[in-house]
């Protein structure tokens, strides 16, 4: 059995500059081989049609059970965002553009997108090459190197039919609501969440329920060794009947999932809580098959939303490690300009 991994092509009756068309073979769609050719193969599809197809256009059965099985594994993970594709975008079986490859998702696809790697975009003799190609320059004090590899980021997306794969995190938006999204103020907003629901009887446009959010966003930065590096929650305000910031927290070094439950509230009902995940030590790890970057030693950071603030809470109330370059910069006075 094999499996066409391209775009829908067509079934020729012989291999010949000169042939008929027998039949149309789907992306993804099941083969039997019937006989093999040079470079081309003879196979008999589901509902009978037989022809010839190049052999560079299917995948073996075992790499479509590494698929399936990368289906399973991934079936209960945490969903991140869900996104939209900007271009028609193809389903990897690892992180990487020389790695296998099966479904071929269409633009404007919805998908779950579920875990996010970054792998060097070119291999170690390619980056060499390109290396090798670039005129000598002499770095100037205080000018950093060159790096050694361009990284590139990609996530693991589930479609809504079921089909799994890596894909490059550069073609894939996560869908966030415009009364938010405007708010990302040239970072990339990598995850929405609604956490609580407010309820505006006086709203311009009659009553409504207004919900509240909290964002991560992220560097316009490829490579990086965490998730995202801001959290934001934005709230209703009923008296100016706009969304406002009710908390904000910069330059850390989160990692997915954040998760939203519900904990009792010292007045009594309950009361919203996010967590997440920081790096407790510098130390992360990367998983030489996907990419993915772990800390070694992960902190659990929650906070609770009470009405308009957002307070911490849970176990560890330690402190937070901000990265170098996020303190607060002391404004520089303007010189008097002469008269």
């Amino acid at each position: 059995m094999v499996y066409l991994w391209t775009r829908d092509v067509y079934l020729r009756d012989r291999v010949a500059a000169v042939s008929n068309r027998t039949g149309e073979v789907k992306n993804g769609e099941a083969m039997e081989v019937v006989a093999h050719g040079r470079r081309f193969l003879q196979v008999k599809t589901a509902s009978g049609q037989v022809g010839w197809l190049p052999e560079r256009a299917v995948i073996d059965a075992k790499t479509y059970g590494e698929f399936q099985k990368l289906a399973e594994d991934s079936a209960k993970d945490w969903v991140v965002a869900e996104g939209t594709l900007r271009n028609d975008m193809y389903l990897h079986l690892k992180p990487g553009r020389d790695t296998d490859r099966l479904y071929l998702l269409p633009a404007n696809a919805k998908v779950a997108m579920l875990k996010r790697a970054s792998v060097p975009r070119y291999s170690a003799e390619e980056a060499a090459r390109i290396e090798a190609m670039k005129p000598e320059k002499e770095a100037l004090p205080g000018e950093p190197a060159r790096p050694d590899q361009v990284m590139e980021d990609w996530w693991l997306v589930r479609d809504r039919k079921g089909a799994t794969g890596w894909m490059l995190g550069s073609r894939v938006d996560a869908d966030v609501s415009y009364t938010v999204g405007q708010y990302a103020e040239g970072m990339k907003i990598m995850g929405n969440y609604r956490i609580a629901t407010v309820h505006d009887a006086d709203a311009p446009g009659g009553p409504a329920n207004e919900p509240e959010y909290v964002m991560a966003l992220s560097q316009l930065k490829q490579g990086l060794p965490y998730d995202f590096d801001q959290i934001r929650v934005f709230t209703w305000s009923l008296r100016h009947h706009r969304y406002e910031t009710a908390f904000r927290l910069r330059g850390i070094e989160g990692y997915f999932p954040i998760t939203i439950t519900s904990e009792p509230a010292k007045g009594g009902g309950t009361e919203p809580v996010f967590q997440f995940t920081i790096a407790g030590t510098p130390d992360v790890t990367l998983d030489p098959e996907t990419g993915i970057a772990k800390p070694a030693h992960p902190r659990t950071i929650a906070f609770a939303l009470r009405e308009t603030l957002v307070k911490r809470v849970g176990a560890d109330m330690g402190p937070i490690p901000v990265m170098r370059g996020e303190a607060k910069k002391t404004p520089v006075r303007k010189r008097r300009r002469r008269r």
